[in-house]
């Protein structure tokens, strides 16, 4: 690995990964009389069948090469999920990241045509930096502040964890957020050496202490379709489905979509939102 920018990620993963390991989980007594977690750098290398100076180098972020097949093994000792298996290869250059469509400020015209035809469910268009690139008036009714805020501070992570409104919005933020700062590592792992990933993430390290402790954890998730709440001071509580898309044409975008759960009140709730937003 040339990049020493992901040698570094890869290592601070593994240490972390490491560290959190239960070790019941692996037949293995506590250290000392009270530690039940972490595993030393000698049992990784045993269960993974790589020599201890490999992995130490490895944690270390030195200039070497592990392949596929070390990594695997790695992420098998330490009980990786398959996002997590997914993040290690990425790291290691084993994974090829998103083909990126041209650089804009907005989402293109189709795409925005798409979300406002897809009124009254709330729908909005994510970057690669998860900078808000469009949104249609469903979703402009359920967060205002989406079309007053500034553009380099439209982004859904730094909205989630620096505007007020977004934590009265959400109802579980505080897990909501875990998991949004999980899915964007996840998803940004080959591309943290980008300005614009870097930059999102060194603000949001001095805006916001949970993300910056958040951060430490080295938590990653894969995205899965889920039920979300929100809170509107306007029509109360809503129940929606959370789906993402990606248009084949502009894979780098991600097209988010809040379809009314089953047997919810939804469906009514946004079109009277809408009509009070006008």
């Amino acid at each position: 690995m040339s990049d020493p920018g992901r040698r570094k990620e890869l290592g601070l993963f593994l240490r972390a990964r490491r560290d959190q390991a239960l070790r019941a989980d692996y037949g293995l007594p506590p250290i000392g009389r009270s530690r039940e977690r972490g595993l030393r750098r000698e049992e990784v290398a045993f269960l993974s069948g790589v020599s201890v100076t490999w992995y130490t180098w490895l944690e270390q972020g030195r200039d070497i090469s592990p392949s596929r097949q070390v990594l695997e093994a790695l992420s098998r000792a330490l009980h990786l999920s398959p996002t997590g298996l997914g993040y290690v290869l990425s790291l290691g250059g084993y994974a090829s990241a998103a083909p990126a469509g041209p650089a804009a400020d907005t989402a293109p015209p189709h795409i925005q045509r798409l979300m406002d035809a897809l009124d009254p469910s709330p729908s909005f268009a994510l970057f690669p930096d998860w900078g808000v690139a469009g949104w249609n008036k469903a979703y402009a009714a359920l967060y205002p502040n989406i079309a007053t805020v500034p553009p380099a501070d439209r982004n859904l992570l730094w909205l989630v964890f620096t505007d007020p409104y977004v934590r009265d919005l959400l109802p579980d933020w505080d897990t909501t957020s875990k998991r949004f700062l999980a899915e964007f590592r996840a998803e940004t792992g080959q591309r943290l050496g980008d300005p614009d990933i870097q930059y999102q993430v060194e603000r949001l390290k001095e805006a916001s202490p949970e993300f910056r402790q958040g951060w430490d954890l080295y938590d990653i998730l894969g995205f899965e379709s889920r039920e979300r709440l929100f809170h509107h001071p306007a029509v109360g509580v809503l129940q929606l489905e959370h789906h993402q898309v990606s248009p084949s044409d502009r894979p780098d975008l991600h097209i988010v979509v809040y379809t009314p759960a089953p047997g919810s009140d939804a469906a009514a709730q946004m079109t009277s939102l809408m009509a009070v937003a006008g």
